[in-house]
């Protein structure tokens, strides 16, 4: 092999490198290159913070349902065009005392995105919020948790925090309702973002059925739910 060949064969390996490693740095649940993100808060008080991302849907009212029977509060990630399509559920949620926060408009994976179709994504949802009467806080969650340079930058502009999460069963266990549980309550602590999607129809059941007994699994231990506007106080940083 020639030493072009060898330096075009470095080069790509290099550029691979470099690719995945963005890659990697877009899905981290603890760094992004402008402003700051939560994924818990530091804190030795047992406190957590239900969140439930994708919604509304027709299964919000049961979720919504379970929280005010077991008289616990949560954090709704929603998608503006869900908002659109359900929004006497949204109302619902709003009414009954938990918080509201921007999920984006259509869901989509925001690496590479112009800033124009940033601001769209996210000011369009944050309008449908107010416009459902939600007058809180307003955080951010990015889709797949998925973020580079462009939507942080955008965040930290418009004084948006952004909310990740550090207790994901879905992404170990999901579909199994026993395990969700399991995995929930031996990996929350202290100031943990627990993440749930209990909106669609058939593999979001096994949270659904699982939320319960993680509210009473988690008490059972000592731990009181607070939404993300409440748990972020708690913050010893």
């Amino acid at each position: 092999m020639n030493k072009k060949a060898v330096a075009a064969l470095v080069s790509l390996v290099l550029i691979l490198l470099a690719g995945y490693g963005l890659f990697r740095l877009s899905k981290s649940r603890t760094f992004q290159f402008f402003g700051g993100l939560t994924d818990r808060v530091r804190t030795e008080q047992k406190v957590a913070a239900l969140t439930f991302d994708d919604g509304p849907s027709e299964y919000s009212d049961e979720v919504v349902d379970i929280l005010a029977e077991k008289n616990a509060k949560a954090t709704f990630y929603l998608i503006g065009q869900n908002i659109e399509e359900y929004p006497d559920q949204v109302k619902n949620i709003i009414e009954r005392g938990n918080e509201i926060g921007n999920h984006s408009y259509s869901h989509p994976t925001f690496i590479f995105r112009p800033f124009l179709f940033v601001d769209a994504e996210i000011a369009k949802t944050n309008d449908l919020i107010r416009g459902a009467g939600y007058r809180g806080e307003i955080t951010f969650r990015p889709p797949g948790g998925k973020k580079l340079i462009v939507l942080p930058w955008y965040l930290q502009q418009h004084k948006i925090k952004t909310i990740m999460w550090n207790v994901e069963p879905d992404t170990y266990v999901a579909g199994n309702a026993e395990a969700i549980v399991s995995y929930t309550l031996e990996n929350t602590k202290p100031g943990s973002i627990i993440l749930l999607h209990p909106f669609c129809k058939t593999q979001c059941e096994a949270d659904r059925e699982a939320l319960p007994k993680i509210i009473d699994g988690l008490r059972s231990q000592g731990y009181t739910f607070v939404t993300i506007e409440d748990l972020l106080s708690y913050s010893t940083n």
